[in-house]
């Protein structure tokens, strides 16, 4: 095949495709009949010269060409293997198509024409040209140097000229990393395709020191190439940019400590990257300094204390608090007389509540004690407004030393005036303490010195049950007295009109006993009763004389509701009179006279009736017992004296039960013959024998 053949061929190759190019290439007409070889092969192939070297590009049985091809040609088939480059974009398997052989010694095997490869639209190799990429010629790329790809590596030999096999697309595979590898591999990452300066992709907030305030207009080199860490020079000379590592974990790794490290090396702990001047209060930590602060003034401006009409201060007086604050007590705080500084009633928490102590008042004219422990300073140290009270007592307007001579001094006279006419004018201490209102200290002892002395339960009755506006069960107070006006707050009244028992309690007597005064009889409820309880009375056995009836004998345990009946209903639930309004049972207690028949029945009917005394009980029996009737005597009493035998004969052989009475069961005591036959039948024994 004749080079003119393969130059038609080439460039009918595009109109009539690659199978008729080889069609032409076979067809073509030899130099010489007689050859073997259809032309030499060109340069590169040199080596497979001669007709025993068919075989190696053609095989033996008529093998697919290709195959043989990347057997020598491996650097194709590792790029076809990873899908990278023209081969294997474009899924080409007949190798001669493009690269046709026995074209001549000098044929090229890759043939571009003047205006072709410029033409060559990369983005066919897998690679599409940006930025300056687009503008830069073939060969600057396509060097022998800068085929570094394992395909590179699989080339028969080294080749010179431009070469399109063996390049990579990092860019560090062109260029050189100026970084040395610190910012990684991925120069895309801040870099754009147009130029390497300024790298339109950095953000310098992605790194580990975002650029903040003044180090954002700070130019790069004045970071990136210090002399402290710039070791190498670029060919001019100059400190080679340093970009990763660059010290900056405190700011004295490029700013020089104006404090000689006397706060130590944290910086930003006081100032901000807007300016060196501008301190950050909030993180600024003035416990490092001779004066930590400490409550409030944590809160306080910096130019508060570090400037003074608008000129700044380094080192401001802090001896005292008096060195920034005003007595706002106007010299009227003092401790046992001396003047004292702030700190020593305040802490910088704040003014309220102040530290000033129970313990410390103790030294004061008027110690705490009591419930005054736990009143609020506030409460006795009022605040006095006005021009006045600033001008007395300085800005707090506090009054440092109230009065307090007597209680109402600070407390109203909660009882109005009733007690105002007492020798201490009524005072609260008389009847009061620090330990509380209640209870009182005014006991039973005290009030046994007015009119009306309190024993039983009346001592443990509550004041206000008796005093109180609202005391229950007794009559209402005056409408005249009943007023918190008259009375004051606590709604007392001390001079109550209750004097007598009566006036509290219902007389369940109706005033009947007490109506046998002029008898001589002692009519009061105390002469019965007593103030612990209503019952049991206090009349006993030998009160009960006192009212004309003397309990001897069986009397003294007969119970009281044996004779009065009244005695026997219920007992009401209370006394007193506003409880009590229908007044109760009534307890008169009447007698049915003194005579024994005036509550006893006579078994005897009238028998005795003729007698002088009239048949009268207590001649015969005593007070005891009705049997034996221990006072009769038989001999005084019926004229029949028991003598001899008659003595030990018991009564019911004489006195039986009288026949054809209306009470069968009466003993017969009168009208008993006194005759002897009338007892003994028969012969009368003689004396001395049976």
């Amino acid at each position: 095949m004749n080079r003119a053949a393969v130059r038609h061929a080439r460039r009918a190759t595009p109109t009539l495709g690659p199978a008729l190019l080889v069609a032409l290439m076979l067809l073509a007409p030899a130099r010489g009949s007689a050859q073997i070889s259809p032309g030499p092969l060109a340069k590169p192939h040199a080596s497979l010269e001669g007709a025993l070297n068919c075989t190696r590009c053609h095989g033996t049985r008529n093998e697919a060409l290709p195959g043989q091809c990347v057997a020598c040609h491996k650097e194709i088939g590792w790029l076809v293997a990873q899908r990278r480059g023209l081969h294997a974009l474009e899924g080409r398997t007949a190798c001669a198509s493009c690269h046709p052989e026995h074209a001549g010694n000098d044929f090229a095997l890759v043939a571009w024409n003047a205006d072709s490869l410029a033409r060559f639209d990369h983005r066919r190799a897998g690679w599409v040209l940006e930025g300056a990429h687009r503008t830069l010629a073939c060969e600057k790329c396509h060097q022998t140097v800068l085929r570094v790809s394992p395909a590179a590596r699989l080339l028969p030999s080294t080749r010179s000229g431009p070469g399109y096999l063996g390049l990579e697309r990092s860019c560090a595979s062109c260029h050189i990393d100026v970084h040395k590898g610190g910012l990684g591999q991925t120069c895309t990452d801040c870099h754009g395709m147009d130029r390497w300066k300024p790298a339109p992709r950095f953000n310098h907030a992605s790194t580990s020191y975002p650029l903040t305030g003044a180090h954002g207009q700070v130019a790069c080199a004045k970071c990136h190439q210090d002399p402290r860490w710039a070791t190498a020079r670029d060919s001019s000379g100059a400190p080679a940019p340093v970009y990763k590592p660059v010290p900056h974990a405190q700011c004295s790794a490029c700013h020089s400590d104006p404090h000689s490290g006397k706060f130590g090396g944290g910086c930003a702990e006081c100032h901000q990257t807007r300016s060196f001047s501008v301190i950050d209060g909030s993180s600024f930590n003035h416990s490092r300094t001779r004066y930590p602060l400490a409550g409030k003034h944590t809160a306080v401006a910096c130019a508060a204390c570090h400037e003074l009409n608008g000129v700044k201060r380094k080192d401001p007086p802090f001896t005292s608090c008096g060195s920034c604050h005003t007595d706002a007590h106007n010299g009227l705080a003092t401790i046992s007389g001396k003047p004292v500084d702030c700190a020593a009633c305040h802490t910088p928490q704040g003014y309220l509540p102040s530290t000033f102590t129970v313990a410390q008042h103790h030294d004061s004219k008027y110690p705490l004690e009591g419930k005054h422990q736990a009143v609020g300073c506030g409460s006795c140290h009022i605040r006095v407004k006005g021009p006045a009270g600033r001008a007395a007592l300085g800005a707090s307007l506090v009054q440092m030393r109230p009065s307090a001579r007597v209680c109402t001094d600070c407390h109203a006279p909660d009882h109005g005036q009733q007690l105002a006419g007492r020798p201490d004018g009524g005072q609260c201490s008389g009847c009061h303490t620090v330990n509380g209102w209640r209870p009182t200290s005014f006991g039973v002892t005290d009030h046994a010195r007015f009119s009306f002395t309190l024993t039983g339960r009346h001592a443990t009755t509550g004041c206000r049950d008796c005093h109180g506006l609202d005391r229950k069960g007794l009559p209402a107070l005056p409408a005249t007295v009943s007023s918190t006006r008259t009375l004051g707050r606590a709604g007392l009244l001390f001079k109550i009109p209750e004097r007598d028992c009566t006036d509290c309690h219902v007389d369940s007597h109706r005033g009947r006993l007490a109506a046998q005064q002029a008898g001589g009889i002692d009519g009061r409820c105390t002469a019965c009763h007593d103030s612990e309880r209503f019952r049991p009375s206090t009349i006993d056995v030998a009160a009960h004389s006192r009212y004309g009836f003397r309990l001897d004998g069986a009397h003294g345990a007969v119970p009281c509701t044996a004779c009065h009946a009244a005695m026997a209903a219920p007992r009401p639930a209370v006394s007193l009179i506003a409880l009590r309004q229908d007044g109760g049972a009534a307890w008169l207690f009447p007698t049915k006279g003194k005579s024994c028949v005036s509550c006893h029945r006579s078994p005897h009917g009238d028998q005795f009736a003729s007698r002088a005394d009239k048949g009268a009980c207590e001649a015969c029996h005593g007070t005891d017992g009705f049997t034996p009737a221990n006072r009769f005597d038989h001999g005084r009493d019926t004229g029949f004296p028991l003598t001899g035998g008659h003595a030990a004969v018991p009564c019911a052989k004489c006195h039986q039960p009288a026949a054809g009475t209306p009470d069968p069961s009466r003993i017969r005591y009168r009208a008993v013959s006194a005759k002897c036959e009338n007892c003994h039948g028969g012969a009368m024994p003689k004396p001395g024998g049976a």
